[in-house]
């Protein structure tokens, strides 16, 4: 993760009025983690990366450098989703040295690809070694929107809910991202992805949307979901 990251996160931290200790108490981890982040010196999981994101209130293109503004409480104030929006681009080209990139602690690696501005989808190159899951603690998440995903190489193991899916090298899926979910690459070799998750600014923005939430357990069939810590519902622009 780049020092640059941390740097959003502290100025949006900082922006909300909360200090390193607040913040880090409210998302469960230390406040000597939280500084290392925010300092450029550690990197997050895919789990501690998606609290941030939450209880800060800030989405992940403003993080990985899509939107120029600095994050603020007036930026992240959700809004009511156009009905019709007018894209502000009409065509983008994005070299794959320009990727803006996140590397999580866990093995994970996210790379935004080229989207139109202000349009509601988030594009993904995600790639996970061998081991790598997107929560180190199993913990299962769900959140806005629906995910598409497409393997390039490897093979990656997704729980969905009480299933569990193998996916290879040229399979595609989707699902509900409301749904319990977990990726796991338990091959000998890397996983790696093209993820597109559509509509989740639209979601979230609804007051019917539901909640975002990481699972802090796994669950036997029959078990009940609704003991999750919801630390998800604002990853929304």
């Amino acid at each position: 993760m780049s020092d640059s990251i941390g740097a959003r996160l502290r100025e949006a931290r900082e922006a909300r009025g909360m200090s390193l200790r607040a913040l880090a108490s409210s998302i469960g981890v230390s406040p000597s983690l939280l500084s290392q982040i925010e300092t450029g010196k550690t990197k997050p999981s895919v789990s501690t990366l998606y609290s941030l994101v939450s209880e800060l209130d800030i989405s992940t293109d403003a993080l990985l450098g899509r939107d120029d503004r600095p994050p603020s409480v007036e930026a992240a104030a959700p809004a009511p989703a156009p009905v019709a929006p007018q894209l502000a681009t009409t065509f983008a080209h994005q070299r794959s040295e320009e990727n803006p990139t996140l590397e999580m602690d866990n093995g994970v690696r996210w790379e935004r690809l080229a989207v139109l501005d202000d349009a509601d989808v988030e594009a993904l190159r995600v790639t996970y070694q061998p081991g790598a899951s997107s929560s180190i603690e199993g913990h299962l998440m769900r959140h806005f929107g629906v995910e598409h995903l497409y393997l390039l190489s490897g093979e990656l193991t997704l729980q969905l809910e009480f299933d569990t899916h193998l996916i290879h090298a040229g399979d595609s899926m989707v699902f509900d991202s409301q749904r319990p979910h977990l990726f796991v690459n338990r091959g000998s070799a890397p996983a790696v992805g093209i993820w597109y998750m559509v509509g989740r600014a639209a979601a979230a923005h609804s007051a019917s949307a539901g909640s975002e939430e990481v699972l802090r357990d796994h669950h036997s069939a029959g078990a009940p979901l609704n003991s999750a810590v919801d630390v998800l519902r604002a990853f929304r622009d």
